[in-house]
């Protein structure tokens, strides 16, 4: 019988990239290297990010701050797209319009290949990990991605990724202990930044 241990899941969104998202702002490089530093301590199996340039950039100013020669892994799963698109009955009446909408802004192709996409997250980001010792893995992702797994841990109804917001550079963290639910040990954690780097990523109503 294969023993299982525990996977401790580190999320972060990318920092905060320029308006064309071709790569990060100064604020941005900063916010990565700041997560890096708080990160550095810790004995990464692996470190995973999307293949857009601003989750690629903000992973690889992590990765530098790194103890060790920690795998550093691009994954389609880990990128950007709608990893769930509700159907009206599922949504609240009240806010089901201005939900469908949102999502609605996204290219049908888009909103048609996520849902794969978030399978295949789940399957190799989550849950237990084979052998006897624990396992620690970073993944660089973006916001709705970063929701799913906030969402999936909290057996949460799958529509409920809307309105799970993360912000530049935030950390969550996800333990998958053999024998128990998913628990969330963090989450939008930002006490690595100062003041004036928090928050950045979310409109201006959603900022403390």
């Amino acid at each position: 019988m294969t023993s299982s241990a525990t996977r401790y899941l580190y999320v972060a969104r990318h920092g905060e990239a320029s308006a064309d998202e071709s790569e990060l702002t100064e604020n941005g490089r900063r916010q990565a290297f700041l997560l890096g530093d708080r990160l550095r301590t810790v004995e990464f199996a692996a470190v995973h990010h999307g293949p857009l340039p601003r989750a690629a950039q903000t992973a690889r100013l992590v990765h530098e701050q790194l103890r060790g020669d920690v795998p550093l892994r691009v994954a389609e799963p880990a990128g950007d797209y709608v990893p769930y698109v509700p159907r009206r009955e599922e949504l609240p009446e009240e806010s089901a319009d201005r939900l469908l909408a949102f999502v609605a802004q996204v290219p049908e192709e888009e909103r048609a290949r996520g849902p794969e996409l978030a399978r295949e997250a789940m399957a190799r980001f989550t849950g237990c990990v084979e052998g006897e010792e624990p396992r620690h893995e970073l993944v660089v992702t973006h916001a709705f991605l970063a929701a799913w797994l906030v969402r999936d841990a909290l057996d949460a109804p799958a529509w409920r990724w809307l309105g799970l917001n993360h912000s530049n550079a935030a950390l969550t963290v996800i333990r998958y202990t053999p024998g128990r639910p998913a628990s969330l040990v963090m989450v939008n954690d930002m006490g690595h930044l100062p003041e004036e780097l928090r928050w950045t990523g979310l409109p201006p109503e959603l900022r403390i």
